[in-house]
């Protein structure tokens, strides 16, 4: 299927995404470890240049083959074009221009859209259908305002992003949920009889998720990533985070940005649907954010391994020279133009 003949009710096609991705999964057994759990270890990747909200291009969940062919043509003309070297003739760029950052070289989002069970995907975000974060009026003039605050507080490191503090890695890729960004797009899944532990590859950040018991944490005790805990039902690991800690709750990437309030409860699902991928989805309930849960699916893709170290403090210049700039313009009294955050 690739297009839907006729609108259909929210349950409708809740129940018709369950269905395809039960067939997906059917007949294929997955591998156990010595626990008799299985066996979701190993090194995946969520790259990609499907991103959580649909863009206004597509007006569908799937594409054709034929069309997803299309646009991953085009969007490989458009990296070789920013991949050039360039020229050493051009000169500098003009007074108080952007320079420009790294060129392609230094990214790897990925090279295809999202395939689940067979259908090319043009979205994460799986309900509401039309593929778009559903914002209550509140909740979206939340996300504004802490976009704005990202963008113009020079003050200190404390308001800059947790991206540019190397604690968390830009967007949601350290999650929950787990969203894809510019770069470094890899995890590793590593399980004991109790508890499985996900390393991110971007920042370096490491997720336990504990298998003993379903009682999360005190509520004022909220660290980053949230406090995860999980169980099995049948064999798919299900994984409920909450108590996640306040200064994560933006969490800024073009497309794949959101906003979770502090009390937000994301519930994630992982299956092993083939020797090569994990049929991950999830799931958040957020009524201080949103108008209703949304949800969402992607694959999880096996890649070679190993993850890298990712450096992030070494080297970090960015920050200095950001709150050094703001220094010297507040001496200067001159005003900081906003700059985007919403990028890596």
């Amino acid at each position: 299927m690739t297009r839907l003949a006729r609108p259909l009710t929210r349950l409708a096609f809740a129940g018709l995404l369950a269905a395809a991705a039960t067939a997906h999964a059917a007949g294929y057994q997955p591998p156990r470890n010595g626990f008799g759990q299985p066996d979701l270890q190993g090194v995946w990747t969520n790259a990609s240049l499907t991103s959580l909200q649909r863009p206004a291009m597509f007006k569908s969940l799937t594409l054709t083959e034929a069309e997803a062919a299309a646009l991953e043509k085009r969007r490989a003309a458009a990296r070789a074009t920013q991949d050039r070297p360039t020229d050493p003739n051009s000169g500098a760029p003009p007074a108080g221009a952007d320079p420009g950052g790294y060129n392609a070289s230094w990214t790897d989002p990925g090279v295809s859209l999202g395939r689940i069970g067979g259908q090319v995907r043009t979205s994460w975000i799986v309900e509401p259908a039309n593929g778009q974060l559903p914002y209550s009026t509140a909740g979206h003039a939340a996300y504004v305002e802490a976009l704005r605050k990202a963008r113009n507080s020079w003050d200190g490191p404390e308001n800059r992003p947790l991206g540019e503090r190397c604690i968390l890695g830009f967007g949601s890729t350290a999650g929950p949920p787990m969203l894809n960004v510019l770069y470094n797009n890899n995890y590793q899944i590593v399980q004991s009889k109790d508890s499985v532990a996900i390393l991110v590859e971007m920042n370096h950040d490491a997720r336990i998720v504990r298998l003993t018991d379903r009682k999360h944490l005190p509520d004022y005790i909220r660290p980053w990533m949230g406090d995860s805990v999980g169980w099995w039902e049948g064999d798919t690991l299900v994984v409920e985070t909450t108590n996640f800690n306040p200064g994560e709750s933006l969490r800024p990437y073009f497309s794949n940005s959101i906003l979770l309030s502090s009390h937000a409860k994301v519930t994630e699902r992982f299956t092993r649907a083939s020797p090569t991928q994990i049929l991950y989805r999830f799931e958040v309930d957020d009524p201080a954010t949103y108008s209703q849960v949304w949800k969402a699916e992607m694959p999880l893709n096996a890649t070679k391994g190993p993850v890298y170290e990712y450096a992030c403090h070494e080297g970090n210049y960015a920050l200095p020279g950001i709150l050094a700039g703001a220094r010297k313009a507040d001496h200067d009294g001159t005003k900081i133009e906003a700059v985007d955050v919403s990028g890596g």
